[in-house]
């Protein structure tokens, strides 16, 4: 049955559902709870947010039960399939993928692995890992607690995601070669609907890539002598396009305007104050389109 509404399926509780509800809150899309609290409707736009299990959410973009989702580029990748793609990676949640050893096993590099028996909850992109690698290797497939199946003697060594590596030092379990760098993605389906809704999508994705863009851009705005302008343009980071305004009292005095797209440290503004530039002002940028 066709739909007139967007559906947004994102994590329900966990690491990534609070920094997803905040992204599309900046992107103006603002919920409110349904009473079953699973579906979340927007007042001011036709979208709905779905709040599911983050491995719950490649099935639903691949059944069109869902237009976009924000989950782990583990999850998708492991899950997804050719149906669904990765559109953004989002700058939060990062982790990675690793294969973890008993801490007391020599290691040199993945020939190691060959015969071993490693426990993981990623199948898939493990094998992958395994094939490019040409290494024979049992994979012992767990819903959870992989990190235990060394101690357990169930496995030889563990394919699970990591973060800090607490818990793998707390099982006596050392980090020896990444299998897929992780973080927050967009996800939709390969194939956009060509309704309302498709429209709706390039117009979420467009407010996305500006609220990220935004988060790591600051406004410049300087005065200073209008012969020094090229030199200070040129020391501002990224190279931004700059808009130049003559002051009012018809000297040679001007203003400069930039968006620079990373950070800009003391360094930059003493440099550009050595080259004649006074009245440095560095502002944050909450929108770019």
């Amino acid at each position: 049955m066709s739909r007139e509404r967007l559906r947004i399926a994102v994590q329900k509780s966990g690491r990534l559902a609070q920094p997803s509800r905040e992204l599309l809150a900046r992107c103006g899309l603002e919920f409110r709870a349904a009473r079953d609290d699973l579906v979340c409707r927007a007042d001011d736009a036709p979208v709905d947010l779905l709040l599911v299990r983050d491995d719950d959410v490649p099935a639903m973009l691949a059944a069109g039960d869902c237009d976009l989702g924000i989950v782990g580029r583990n999850v998708l990748a492991e899950q997804g399939g050719d149906a669904v793609v990765e559109r953004r990676a989002l700058g939060f949640g990062r982790c990675r993928l690793a294969i973890a050893v008993p801490r007391d096993r020599e290691y040199a590099d993945a020939s190691d692995l060959a015969g071993l028996r490693i426990a993981t909850s990623h199948p898939a992109l493990l094998e992958a890992f395994l094939a490019r690698e040409g290494i024979a290797a049992r994979v012992v497939v767990l819903a959870g607690s992989v990190e235990i199946a060394p101690r357990l003697g169930t496995a030889d060594a563990v394919c699970d995601l990591v973060s800090s590596g607490a818990t793998l030092a707390a099982n006596a379990l050392r980090e020896v070669t990444t299998v897929l760098d992780s973080e927050a993605v967009l996800a939709s389906a390969a194939t956009a609907p060509t309704c309302a809704r498709g429209e709706l999508i390039a117009t979420i994705v467009q407010r996305i890539d500006g609220a990220l863009a935004a988060s790591s851009s600051r406004l410049v705005m300087l005065q200073a002598p209008r012969a020094a302008i090229a030199t200070i343009a040129s020391l501002l980071p990224g190279s931004p396009r700059t808009t130049i305004t003559s002051l009012d009292g018809g000297n040679d005095e001007v203003a400069l305007q930039a968006v620079c797209r990373s950070a800009v440290t003391w360094a930059h503004l003493e440099a550009m104050q050595r080259a004649g530039a006074r009245d440095l002002l560095v502002l944050p940028t909450e929108k770019l389109l």
